[in-house]
């Protein structure tokens, strides 16, 4: 929490509720009481409401007259959020949200590699190789969180790369797996060699127009993080 602006408390009190909800300590159906939130979060009435608009955005609450706020069932939450991502990230599910987004991964980068080799501008194969050489320096020195910047950045432009509006919007998602598997340890403290030389791969096959190359390699890559993710250590 910043201090004890309002905008802090918010963050908190919706990063909470977030995380009873995704847990399911507040299970799906249980009504939600404005006044014992305030009690709960000891925050004000317009703090409570400002972080049920933004749960009932996600699809995680809905708000009906004469019943109040009442907690979704997971089929209506927008799992693709980022931000939930990150709370189920935190909780005991930990393991089947890695295992989901594994899968998602395998067939969305491999497709978005192939179409990026066909699509991507020269700017694009720029930045994808500018990001591999970024990744190869901070996989070095041990510097997790500038690698981590780097791996997002390669993500985010091969999606966009593609050529796939679809594709691209999801480099949110991506970006979320990768920062969960960052922040939640299960980076070894020097990132896999491998790891580095696939992604070089896939800049250079996108870089020659050759998609079976990059389509290869990018699946190379998700396998690896999603086994390291899954099988720790």
């Amino acid at each position: 929490m910043v201090g004890t602006s309002s905008a802090g408390l918010h963050g908190s009190v919706l990063d909470r509720l977030g995380m009873l909800i995704t847990s399911g300590a507040l299970p799906a159906g249980e009504v939600l009481r404005i006044e014992q939130l305030e009690a709960r979060f000891e925050v004000s009435r317009s703090v409570i409401r400002e972080a049920i608009r933004v749960l009932e955005s996600m699809g995680m609450v809905r708000s009906r007259r004469r019943v109040g706020v009442t907690v979704a069932a997971r089929p209506d939450w927008n799992v693709f959020d980022p931000q939930i991502i990150g709370w189920r990230l935190e909780g005991d599910g930990r393991e089947e949200q890695l295992r989901s987004l594994g899968e998602l991964r395998r067939g969305l980068e491999p497709v978005a590699a192939a179409l990026a080799a066909r699509n991507a501008t020269p700017e694009q194969c720029g930045a994808l190789t500018g990001a591999v050489m970024e990744m190869a320096v901070h996989g070095r020195s041990g510097d997790l969180e500038a690698y981590l910047a780097a791996d997002i950045r390669f993500h985010r432009t091969l999606l966009e790369a593609s050529g796939n509006e679809m594709m691209g919007a999801l480099s949110g998602v991506v970006a979320a797996v990768l920062a969960g598997r960052t922040h939640h340890e299960l980076m070894p403290a020097h990132p896999e060699p491998a790891a580095i030389r696939w992604h070089a791969e896939v800049a250079q096959a996108v870089q020659a127009g050759d998609a079976e190359a990059a389509e290869r390699a990018m699946r190379d890559i998700v396998e690896e993080a999603t086994r390291a993710m899954l099988e720790p250590g």
